[in-house]
């Protein structure tokens, strides 16, 4: 039986300057950072509080999960931002918003109440969006 979800993928164009932005940015911790067989690299990232749950920053390129075609149509995906990387909770979406707006983080919508909270979307350097969500108490 599956107990929890140990990983989710956002697909990059470059895991190296997602790796800055993940940490440098909004603060994520380093999980793996390895080649394995076949070169491929295994890089994780996830927020200090929740380490059993790690975002694997998958680089778009041909290899062992995509032929060259593919590649190349999901990168112009994540570069149109059609695709996102889920919901980033936090306790105070206003202050978040303004921290990360000043580090460089573009957004797409400041700070909204919506129904089930207050939330902002933004982009990561990729094209991915990603939900900035302070949920309603």
């Amino acid at each position: 039986m599956i107990k929890s979800i140990a990983h989710v993928t956002a697909y990059v164009i470059n895991q190296d300057e997602a790796l800055d932005f993940y940490t440098n940015k909004l603060g994520f911790e380093i999980g793996d950072d390895m080649v394995v067989e076949g070169g491929f690299r295994w890089l994780t990232v996830y927020p200090a509080s929740q380490p059993q749950l790690q975002l694997v920053l998958a680089e778009l390129k041909e290899g062992p999960m995509f032929s060259e075609d593919t590649a190349a149509r999901i990168k112009s995906l994540v570069e149109e931002g059609a695709l996102g990387v889920g919901v980033f909770e936090t306790e105070d979406c206003h202050k978040t918003y303004e921290e990360l707006l000043a580090k460089g983080v573009e957004f797409i919508q400041p700070p909204t109440e919506q129904l089930y909270g207050i939330e902002a979307m933004g982009k990561d350097n990729s094209g991915n969006w990603f939900s900035l969500t302070q949920p309603k108490k």
